[in-house]
């Protein structure tokens, strides 16, 4: 899914009020990391990770990787958090 400037915008927006729910640790983005993305998509549509200081990999690299496998826009990088977006076309809870 393609954003433009205006959407991810609105999106950063949103996420400056979320609390980070997702984390990615020294093992990387792992199949239960995933599972447990995937599940916060499908109920919020709009996430935010952070990667923990002992992890090998940075917050582009784990936003990138699990936008890769979950269908998800990488919206925000900042430091060690990212926000993932994917919409939900069944119930879409966030209107852009």
């Amino acid at each position: 899914m393609d954003l433009n400037s205006k959407q991810r915008a609105q999106l950063r927006a949103m996420a400056n009020t979320l609390p980070v729910i997702l984390y990615v640790g020294k093992e990387g983005v792992t199949d239960g990391t995933v599972k447990e993305a995937y599940d916060a998509l499908q109920a919020r549509e709009l996430i935010k990770g952070q990667v923990q200081q002992n992890a090998s990999l940075s917050a582009r690299e784990a936003a990138d990787i699990l936008a890769g496998r979950l269908g998800a826009s990488p919206v925000q990088i900042i430091g060690s958090k990212f926000v993932l977006y994917r919409r939900n076309d069944k119930k879409p809870k966030i209107e852009l």
